[in-house]
């Protein structure tokens, strides 16, 4: 098993991309493949601790990470879903996947 100390540091670095493509891309399906990376470094944090520190007060096994990790990768599938209904609708609309003309989706 790879030490505690590597795994958060993946873990961080894929937030960091993430958060990196978030912020400077202007196409929105990057942008919605950026969150799910994020999401991925916070789904492998959880396990990563809930593998380090497996027992509970006292000395039951829990699996709060792993719960955590499933309630996220739930969450990520529903906000991809509507994500990508969004992008079908804008594509639809006004033929573009530039991230300014979301707003013109009112009109």
């Amino acid at each position: 098993m790879a030490p505690l100390d590597h795994v958060i540091a993946l873990s961080a670095a894929l937030f960091a991309l993430g958060a990196v493509g978030v912020f400077t891309r202007r196409n929105l399906v990057v942008i919605l493949m950026c969150i799910e990376l994020m999401l991925n470094g916070v789904v492998l944090a959880f396990v990563a601790f809930n593998r380090a520190w497996p027992a509970g007060i006292a000395g039951e096994s829990r699996l709060d990470g792993q719960v955590f990790a499933l309630v996220i990768i739930a969450v990520a599938a529903a906000e991809l879903a509507v994500g990508l209904g969004i992008v079908i609708a804008l594509v639809r609309n006004r033929a573009s996947l530039d991230v300014e003309d979301v707003s013109l989706l009112k009109w």
